[in-house]
């Protein structure tokens, strides 16, 4: 008798402090959090590089209104 009194004190202590349905959804937004955030990085790195090109590319606007040519490889037509 004391065995099985035992093991129901020990299931009721472990059911009462085991996760509780608010604790699994915090655990689920953490990481729908945490996913989110990942991709915002990539998008801002993103981001980052295509300003980095414009930036290159607007260098070169004085140079096409005082009429030079573009710089770089030479396309078939031009040969």
């Amino acid at each position: 008798m004391w065995k099985l009194t035992k093991k129901y004190l020990k299931d009721v202590w472990v059911l009462l402090w085991s996760k509780t349905e608010v604790d699994e959804k915090a655990i689920a937004t953490l990481k729908e959090v945490q996913k989110r955030y990942k991709l915002s990085v990539q998008e801002i790195e993103d981001v980052a590089a295509a300003m980095k090109e414009v930036a290159n590319q607007i260098e070169d606007i004085p140079g096409a209104l005082k009429g030079n040519g573009r710089k770089g490889r030479k396309n078939g037509k031009n040969k």
